[in-house]
């Protein structure tokens, strides 16, 4: 299905979260269906306690508890605590536990995850489904991200996304990657084993902080790459952290990838729209440049910020594009003392599919991408 809208996605930030929240879900005909996670992650409860605020016993929850290897006995205990918090907001909701690896220690997060949502009996009476993507990982909230937006599409459902941000929480949280890159469950992109002509790659990580081994690995398990173009977040609340992560990957940038200064691709920490068109449009341009000439495959692997994260995901929808990732074996993070506690979550939400886009005539009256968020309240009202 195409998704010219996306152009115009409706979107709001920070402050404006709020009052869409208040003018749209405080409305008595809204029932919503919240997906989620119940992990460790402090933020976990964030979009479900302002949700709960304005929805009361309108609001349904799945949340997910991702199971993987032994964790440590603080995220364990961190990871309870948020549970019991969320039934406490969401009453009636479901918990489902996802197992990252099998018996044999692949990852088996897409399957898994695939079969809770095909499971879990949607209410008829949902008028909207949050995907909350905080703190679920790349390989559960990708694959659920592509059925639950194919099902509100379906089922005329308004489908959004929601984030609570926090980059210096991000650089916290450090991971232990696993040993087999993959391409993420619904995202292995076009086949091209016919093509008569050659395939020509570029691969565009996302850099984070701590990930230098998962994107080593994932960049050796590319063949024949003919451009890397690192993804590195500016504008973004730290103005150094692009420079920061640079100064990070120096080793992989200069002697492994060899990337060309020019070919780093700077988005924005705390808009996806700024990442989904800066992606959708070096991929029409590469497209466009190598017609016949070469088959062009973009490969793309965001393994930080679950901001930009969203942005690649609307990508990777839009345009079939392959999602290379290497799944988390463990988690190291103490609960008790965030890093980040003075540094407020930067919240997102983003429409992506429903009526209010057939209301508005599919948003091309908006001239104007940036007044997009300032003309959804009238939807609402």
């Amino acid at each position: 299905m195409a998704h010219d809208h996306w152009e115009n996605c409706v979107a709001h930030f920070d402050a404006q979260v709020d009052v869409f929240a208040d003018e749209y879900f405080g409305r008595a005909e809204v029932h919503c269906l919240l997906v989620a996670a119940a992990g460790f992650d402090p933020r976990s409860i964030g979009i479900a306690t302002l949700l709960a605020g304005h929805l009361g016993n309108r609001l349904s929850g799945l949340f997910v508890r991702e199971e993987r290897g032994t964790p440590d006995a603080s995220l364990v205990t961190a990871a309870d605590k948020n549970a019991e918090q969320l039934r406490a907001l969401v009453p009636g909701c479901e918990i489902a536990t996802v197992e990252i690896f099998g018996n044999d220690n692949a990852p088996v997060a897409g399957a898994r995850i695939a079969s809770v949502i095909r499971d879990y009996n949607i209410a008829a009476e949902t008028t909207d489904i949050v995907l909350d993507m905080t703190a679920l990982s790349i390989g559960v909230v990708f694959p659920a991200a592509r059925l639950l937006l194919d099902h509100c599409e379906s089922s005329g459902i308004a489908f959004h996304i929601m984030i609570a941000s926090n980059p210096e929480l991000d650089d916290a949280i450090s991971s232990e990657p696993a040993d087999r890159p993959m391409a993420v469950r619904g995202f292995a992109g076009t086949d091209h084993s016919d093509a008569a002509l050659e395939i020509s790659r570029i691969w565009v990580p996302q850099l984070a902080k701590g990930r230098t081994a998962a994107l080593t690995d994932i960049g050796r398990s590319i063949r024949d790459t003919y451009k890397i173009c690192p993804v590195v977040p500016f504008p973004a609340r730290d103005p150094r952290r692009a420079d920061a992560l640079i100064a990070e990957y120096g080793t992989q940038l200069i002697d492994e990838w060899q990337v060309d200064p020019r070919d780093l691709v700077y988005v924005s920490e705390s808009n996806p729209l700024d990442c989904y068109r800066t992606l959708s449009t070096l991929t029409k341009r590469y497209a466009d440049a190598v017609d016949q000439i070469f088959v062009p495959s973009i490969i793309l692997s965001p393994v930080g910020s679950r901001v930009m994260a969203a942005g690649a995901l609307m990508a990777a929808i839009e345009h079939n594009l392959p999602v290379q990732y290497i799944e988390t074996v463990r988690y190291d993070f103490d609960p008790a003392k965030p890093a980040a506690a003075a540094a407020p979550d930067m919240r997102v939400h983003l429409l992506l599919s429903g009526p209010a886009y057939s209301e508005l005539g599919a948003a091309s009256a908006l001239s104007d991408v940036e007044d997009a968020p300032r003309h959804l309240g009238d939807v609402a009202a």
